[in-house]
């Protein structure tokens, strides 16, 4: 799929309205720790998983059960809601003035060496939003497991207006 990489307006809502997008419902933590937490100008956004009505998209490990392809849609499934997570904290998605940090967690086997290739699932989605002049830090590896089955945790961090 190609990636629409026009310049950003300033406001991503309604950039993601425009490239047809809608934001699913915010997914709720898994344990005793919130989903988001603000301090000054930035937003700290916890794990976020690939839940699509509250239920892992899918589950496994990349180059094993689980191909590039899906990988790259488990991550960008995970943006979305990271999306989802700061629009419930913030009221307005709007709010929102960059991606500074994505930091990309994959389960994966030892000989998988394609972890950019599905970090850009999330990348591309953020990039599309607030556009290349407003790029952001990445850190993305591969561990042997995650909790719950997850193939990919995200974690974000956001400055915000």
């Amino acid at each position: 799929m190609p990636v629409d990489r026009k310049p950003a307006i300033a406001k991503p809502g309604s950039r993601l309205r425009e490239l047809g997008l809608a934001l699913p419902k915010a997914p709720t933590p898994l344990g005793a720790y919130v989903a988001s937490s603000e301090v000054g100008s930035l937003l700290f956004l916890s794990g976020m998983l690939p839940f699509v009505d509250h239920k892992l998209s899918m589950t496994g490990r990349l180059g094993d059960n689980l191909s590039v392809e899906q990988g790259r849609e488990a991550v960008r499934i995970a943006a979305m809601n990271a999306l989802a997570v700061a629009q419930q904290h913030l009221g307005d998605l709007d709010r929102v003035k960059k991606l500074v940090k994505l930091s990309v967690v994959l389960a994966t086997t030892e000989q998988f060496l394609e972890h950019a290739a599905v970090a850009d699932g999330a990348s591309d989605l953020f990039v599309q939003l607030f556009g290349t002049e407003n790029g952001h830090v990445r850190m993305v590896y591969g561990v042997q497991s995650l909790p719950i089955g997850t193939p990919v945790i995200l974690e974000v961090i956001f400055e915000i207006k």
